[in-house]
């Protein structure tokens, strides 16, 4: 794959306003690990590779197991996640993909079992944070293999 374009540099303002839609994520109070599950297993259904390496980096830094990230994408058969991020992930990949069956209500149920109201819009936000990501990073031809994790303290 060939970068085509830096849409940061034609477009800085693109960025920004990608900034401020993370920013609220950040500030959501959503726990970082779960934000990050959520970040990686969209990029996988979106088939976005810029992301998938920038977002198990993170995650690794943050201490997430390995096994956790190998397994995330059959996380259904893996008995090494929480019901409450069970859910999460099933919110994510239906508005991930939103146009085969919408997010029905039975799955809106199940993720209010352990979110309240403002967490259930602040994970919808969460995903459609990275969704963007991934259209930006796919359709510029964004190349994954540089990033480099911040230094946690």
């Amino acid at each position: 794959m060939k970068e085509r374009l830096n849409y940061m540099k034609v477009q800085p303002e693109s960025l920004q306003t990608l900034l401020k839609l993370e920013g609220y994520v950040k500030k959501s109070g959503l726990e970082e690990k779960l934000v990050e599950l959520i970040k990686i297993r969209t990029s996988q259904i979106n088939g976005c590779a810029f992301c998938i390496d920038m977002h198990t980096k993170d995650a690794r830094a943050m201490g997430e197991t390995e096994q956790r990230l190998y397994l995330l994408n059959a996380w259904r058969e893996a008995p090494f996640y929480t019901d409450a991020e069970r859910a999460a992930l099933a919110l994510t990949e239906a508005v991930t993909k939103i146009s085969d069956a919408g997010v029905p209500q039975h799955l809106y149920e199940l993720v209010r079992n352990y979110y309240d109201e403002s967490e259930y819009v602040d994970l919808i936000m969460a995903i459609n944070a990275i969704n963007c990501w991934n259209r930006m990073a796919i359709s510029t031809g964004m190349v994954p293999g540089e990033y480099q994790p911040a230094v946690r303290k």
